[in-house]
């Protein structure tokens, strides 16, 4: 079992960098014994935890690689069929996890997106409970429903997400309108994902979520391209970052995910991988602070979607690491500065 030493190094430790430190990495986690390792010298470096991203979804192998090599060791998948597909992803890098098939209304874009299974598609209530244990039964992680307009009633909505808590899973709402936003406080979805492009969330509903103790992703990153490059009439960039500010001033956990899809829908695509450091520097741009951007890819994901061996550098956790050169706490840029990336205590190409 091999072992390094990392010194010279500052370490995020959630609020600040430490002073020049060591960190051992004991096979695949983090130690603290230094005999016998082999000594590497990170002076000027700052070492992160390994980055997650909250939404992506996979493809292909390639996906993983490059999400792999730009830091991200944990990606959550937010919609991958068939399930053969989702488990050739798993038990590699990075870690993956997947709401494999999501729930969708009848008519709307993502019923149109080609190979969308037919049982996706949801027209009551009493569809949800099938459409639930199918999922949990193909060992999906979390169960994910996606509102868009009124497609999806506000019953059956709340039908996914009572079915999903009743099995014991995460319950994620897709939506990017503020109409969309009050359908998924209201059905008491776990995570929201994206922010409204057409309007400000209000500072009512954004209460409410942290009062319930919901958490978003807004995918700064895809409604920044869908804006930009789709440019549906409505919808503003402006909205979308300014929702960001309203959830972050309320007290709601912002967590950084990107939406990053490799298939050519948009004229400017979100990459994987690269993507997240463009994430973080609009987390930033809305509102957030430096520190607060890296806690929502690091700390953040690691406690909402249950990861307790990962999410901070600290002796006993996973060793998922990124060293970077820079101080990405005074420059959220320099996160894209990677010097070197470990992934359960194994360097990453």
């Amino acid at each position: 079992m091999t072992k390094t030493a990392l010194t010279g190094v500052r370490v995020f430790d959630g609020t600040r960098l430490t002073e020049p430190t060591t960190v051992v990495i004991d096979g695949p986690v983090i130690g603290s014994d230094t005999s016998g390792a082999d000594a590497v010298d990170c002076t000027g470096a700052t070492l992160l935890p390994g980055l997650f991203d909250a939404h992506v979804h996979l493809l292909t192998p390639d996906d993983l690689r490059a999400l792999a090599a730009h830091g991200v060791t944990t990606a959550l998948d937010m919609a991958c069929w068939p399930r053969e597909r989702v488990d050739s992803f798993r038990g590699r890098v990075p870690d993956v996890r997947s709401a494999g098939l999501p729930a969708i209304g009848p008519g709307g874009n993502h019923a149109k997106m080609p190979g969308m299974p037919e049982e996706a598609i949801l027209i009551a209530p009493s569809q949800a409970a099938g459409f639930v244990a199918r999922r949990v039964a193909e060992g999906s992680d979390y169960i994910k429903v996606v509102i868009e307009g009124d497609l999806l009633d506000q019953a059956t909505i709340d039908a996914v997400i009572a079915e999903g808590k009743a099995h014991g899973k995460l319950t994620v709402a897709h939506a990017s309108s503020v109409d969309a936003y009050h359908r998924a406080v209201r059905a008491g979805a776990d995570v929201i994902t994206h922010v409204p492009r057409d309007g400000v969330l209000d500072a009512e509903t954004a209460s409410r979520m942290a009062e319930q103790g919901q958490i978003a992703v807004p995918t700064l990153a895809m409604m920044e391209a869908v804006t930009t490059g789709l440019r549906p009439a409505g919808d503003d960039y402006a909205a979308s970052r300014d929702s960001v500010a309203a959830l972050h001033a309320a007290g709601v956990p912002v967590l950084a995910g990107t939406d990053a899809f490799s298939a050519p829908m948009l004229p400017v695509p979100v990459a994987q991988g690269a993507s997240l450091h463009h994430e973080l520097a609009l987390l930033v741009a809305a509102g957030l602070s430096e520190v607060d951007a890296l806690r929502a890819a690091t700390e953040l994901p690691a406690r909402y979607f249950g990861f307790p061996d990962r999410g901070a550098v600290r002796e006993g956790l996973r060793a998922d690491l990124v060293l970077v050169d820079g101080d990405p706490t005074r420059d959220i840029t320099a996160t894209a500065n990677l010097r070197r990336i470990w992934a359960a205590g194994e360097v990453v190409a």
